[in-house]
């Protein structure tokens, strides 16, 4: 069995020299399939759910191609790697739709806290139990995914001391999201959170993993993964993905993987161990010391990783998917987008000159993937 994957993919636009200028009421005008997000400087698009890996390479690919064609059209204009205001302007809110009243409260409570890049990982899972149960591991694993993803080292031209600025600074919203025991649970505490005003809608739920669906929280098909930072190499993003799936599918076949069976720690204990997780994850990354949510001992992250994933290769070489996971060896020996920045801001490159190089770099590669795997089927 094999899970259909999705991405929602949110980019910052701007010049080749890593200026990040608001166009995304110019590019929603333009182009299909792309969506403004409340600040004008990025844009999302979605993939398509899809089983098939190859597939979900190019439809990676293919919006980004279409919207660097389109930009390139506008002036000097690309896309920007990073998932922070690397360069500088978050002290400025720039809004996409100055009439739209839920961007109103976002700017207003949380300023450009908000205004980041990221990509949100989907899954399909359509048994609502299983999806909560496949929600509270991933929950508890989700650091680990930040780990591989981190690429917001700087923010206003300075390292800022965390890998992922942007996990380090984002608003999770309520503030206090409980391990879900049942999909009743879930209704009844999202139905609560509407009536008190902590959340404004059902979107409003911005934890480092949620359940999805087409008429939230009643009717919920999928796990949505949000704590990535944006991956802009999509052999890395397959990777990261095929590690979650993988590790889903372990979940699925094996009823007892469960926080709320095996672990030491209770339901509230580990609400804290995975927030204190996700704090040294954004800081550390790769390098971070965090606590193992069954046991409590304390383990690297990449340690952790390195673990998971000897126990599901076998998982993913079965369905047939283990060479999009075995990349995922690269990214622990190399290390993520951000640790690669710091080591050259380390050695005397400036910010600016790191992004400049990340910019036409992640072009190339793009250029380079296209070519040789989606070639024919790009328009």
């Amino acid at each position: 069995m094999v899970l259909s994957k999705g991405f929602e993919i949110e980019i910052y636009t701007g010049t080749s020299q890593g200026e990040i200028v608001g166009l995304s009421d110019k590019i929603v005008a333009a182009l299909d399939g792309f969506m403004r997000e409340p600040d004008s400087r990025n844009v999302e698009y979605v993939t398509n759910p899809c089983r098939d890996y190859e597939y979900l390479l190019c439809a990676l690919l293919r919006p980004r191609r279409q919207l660097r064609n389109y930009l390139k059209r506008l002036g000097d204009y690309t896309l920007i790697p990073g998932s922070t205001l690397s360069l500088g302007d978050s002290d400025r809110f720039m809004r996409s739709d100055p009439s739209n009243p839920y961007h109103d409260y976002i700017e207003q409570t949380y300023g450009t806290k908000v205004v980041t890049a990221s990509v949100h990982i989907n899954i399909g899972i359509s048994d609502p139990e299983l999806l909560m149960r496949a929600c509270r591991i991933i929950r508890m694993e989700a650091p680990l995914f930040l780990a591989l993803s981190a690429a917001s080292p700087f923010l206003d031209k300075k390292a800022t001391g965390y890998h992922s600025t942007r996990w380090g600074l984002f608003p999770q919203t309520p503030s206090y999201v409980p391990l879900f025991a049942s999909h009743a649970d879930h209704i009844e505490w999202v139905e609560n959170q509407l009536a008190a005003g902590t959340m404004q809608n059902v979107r409003h739920l911005w934890t480092s993993v949620r359940p999805n669906g087409d008429r939230r929280p009643y009717e919920l098909n999928r796990l949505e993964l949000r704590i990535c930072d944006l991956v802009t190499d999509p052999i890395a993003l397959l990777a990261i993905t095929a590690f979650l799936e993988a590790r889903l599918l372990q979940v699925i076949d094996n009823p007892s993987i469960d926080p709320l069976t095996q672990s030491i720690f209770s339901p509230e204990e580990l609400i804290a161990v995975t927030a204190a997780n996700e704090t040294a994850a954004a800081t550390a990354s790769l390098d971070a010391q965090l606590r193992h949510w069954q046991d409590g001992r304390t383990i690297l992250a990449r340690d952790w990783i390195a673990e998971l994933y000897q126990n599901v290769w076998a998982i993913a070489k079965q369905q047939g998917f283990s060479c999009f996971l075995s990349p995922l060896h690269k990214i622990l020996r190399e290390g993520n987008e951000a640790q690669q920045w710091l080591q050259l801001y380390t050695v005397g490159f400036d910010s600016q000159r790191v992004i400049t190089q990340a910019i036409a770099a992640t072009h190339e590669r793009e250029i380079e993937l296209e070519n040789k795997l989606c070639s024919s089927s790009v328009a």
